[in-house]
């Protein structure tokens, strides 16, 4: 399956300032017919408050002011395409199913040794009530390494995207679970515009069919059910043959060892995410380093 280009929307003009950028709206009872609250709902939910809140008190052209902001992003996918280990190495301090991963870490030193272990990328958590993050996180980890960064975040307003390249991202995460075809392609657009990559996640091979489009980089199947929090690798393996190969494919959580990775290649995968695998152990770069040099021992 062939994907045809598509030319980015016009940066001139800042057109995404304040009196354009979109806030996308959309109940839980649109997703969840039985108005059954789930955590990913939950999560949403607080995160259209936080956002609107942020958008009444920092304008846009604060963060179009960053000294970051026009910085020329480094490429994440061709990392991984040209990678050997292709090892997304995350920063995460909590998450709802794990209440505490590592809530001493130095997020710059994580960054310095994720980096001198030879990550192709670091993933880095922002959002701060369910997952312990923020975005001076991500400005951390800018100001201590080179390698390309993704803001993973729940990002549901292109006001995210402006704030994730003030503070130094080179990709963004948008999760198909919670946009709309029409919502992703706005996003995508956006980022591209701005010289941010796209990350896009699935869970499901109908999340796959709506995402597929020109303006994504990568397309990543989270092998963890958002709305149970179980994980089962046979989720990358079934959609591997459903995603083009005009995207590198990622394969993310549940991915703890080196047989797992072994196993998801033979599908067609060039990224893996791993987070809590690292991020548990007292030297997270350390730990990545010795994971990759059993990799590709």
């Amino acid at each position: 399956m062939k994907i045809d280009s598509v030319s980015p929307p016009d940066r001139s003009g800042r057109k995404y300032g304040m009196t354009s950028i979109i806030t996308i709206r959309h109940s839980c009872e649109s997703r969840n017919p039985k108005n059954e609250m789930n955590i990913l709902d939950k999560i949403v939910a607080d995160k259209r408050k936080e956002v609107a809140l942020k958008k009444e008190l920092i304008p846009v052209s604060q963060w179009e002011a960053s000294v970051l902001f026009d910085r020329k992003g480094t490429s994440l996918a061709q990392a991984l395409r040209k990678s050997n280990s292709g090892i997304i190495a995350e920063h995460k301090r909590r998450s709802p199913s794990k209440q505490t991963i590592n809530q001493n870490t130095n997020v710059g030193l994580v960054a310095k040794g994720y980096q001198n272990a030879g990550v192709c990328g670091m993933s880095v958590l922002t959002d701060i009530k369910y997952f312990g993050g923020s975005l001076e996180d991500l400005l951390l980890a800018r100001a201590s390494a080179e390698m390309p960064l993704l803001r993973k975040e729940f990002i549901i307003d292109t006001y995210q995207l402006v704030e994730a390249k003030a503070h130094g991202a080179d990709v963004i995460l948008l999760i198909a679970a919670v946009l709309t075809r029409a919502e992703i392609k706005t996003l995508s657009e956006m980022a591209k515009s701005l010289g941010l990559e796209v990350l896009l996640e699935v869970h499901d091979q109908e999340e796959l069919e709506k995402a597929i489009m020109p303006s994504l980089d990568m397309l990543g199947v989270n092998n963890r059910n958002l709305k149970t929090f179980e994980v089962d690798l046979d989720t990358s393996r079934h959609l591997a043959k459903h995603i083009p190969d005009d995207f590198v494919k990622v394969s993310e959580s549940g991915i703890s060892n080196v047989e797992a990775i072994k196993s998801l290649r033979p599908f067609g995968f060039q990224g893996f995410l791993i987070g809590e695998n690292f991020m548990k152990t007292e030297n997270p770069g350390e730990s990545a380093k010795t994971f990759i040099q059993n990799l590709t021992a």
